[in-house]
């Protein structure tokens, strides 16, 4: 387990599992708010860590999306702490099971039913979602229906989960996406529109400034795209001769 300083208030825990997991501690007014949980193995890591940033208890917990490698660590962590946990309200019914996830033939249940709150909107503002603590939730569906990504507005810091992944510090799409497209036009426009100067990505870590990739990553993407469409209409024309 790796633990990591972001900036004076925020953490992430990360474990390597053929890819990394991260989870993040953002240190609050009133205590520590945790966003995701990762895999249940690292809730004592997780527990740990809260306890040496010497920030509070534990006040809540916020999800990206419900995925068994996002919300594995939620059952164990409120045994020990009775906290709410909120989530987009459109995501709520596919990790409970009630819907299966686009691209899954079955609905399986991450979460059991009652833990969950849906993410509180700001009233008279069109269903913006609300603050909670220093986090701003914004909706960046696509690699889920209700993909929600937090951003810390002070520092700038924008805690992507799997809205996009990174290698290298680049940013690239997220794998095991069902509509690549959304997620893609998610990203780029809660990248243009905060600018942060730091994006944490659960499957990646760190990028800096990554709005200014943006240009290059679509580029690319929309060769590849090209590329893609020029192949598959030379082996039409070959079905086609013969």
């Amino acid at each position: 387990m790796a633990v990591k300083v972001i900036t004076d208030s925020i953490k992430s825990i990360s474990v390597w599992m053929g890819i990394s997991i991260h989870v993040w501690i953002v240190a609050e007014e009133d205590g520590v708010t945790l966003v995701d949980t990762g895999l249940s193995f690292m809730t004592s890591s997780i527990l740990k860590e809260i306890d040496r940033m010497n920030a509070g208890p534990l006040k809540r917990i916020l999800l990206t999306h419900g995925h068994s490698d996002h919300v594995g660590g939620l059952k164990k962590l409120l045994r020990t702490h009775d906290v709410p946990v909120y989530m987009h309200a459109k995501e709520i019914p596919y990790a409970e099971g009630d819907l299966a996830y686009p691209g899954k033939e079955r609905a399986y249940a991450h979460v059991e039913k009652g833990l969950l709150q849906p993410l509180p909107v700001t009233a008279g503002k069109n269903g913006e979602l609300a603050a909670i603590g220093a986090l701003i939730p914004y909706f960046t569906p696509g690699h889920s229906p209700g993909h929600t990504v937090y951003y810390h507005d002070k520092e700038r810091v924008l805690l992507a989960g799997d809205m996009l992944n990174a290698k290298s510090g680049r940013i690239i799409p997220a794998r095991f996406t069902p509509d690549p497209e959304m997620a893609m036009r998610s990203g780029s426009d809660i990248l243009r529109r905060l600018d942060p100067e730091r994006m944490e990505v659960c499957h990646g870590g760190t990028v800096f400034r990554p709005a200014g990739q943006l240009d290059d990553l679509e580029e690319g993407l929309k060769q590849a795209r090209e590329a893609e469409a020029r192949l598959q209409a030379r082996k039409d024309s070959k079905k086609r001769r013969h």
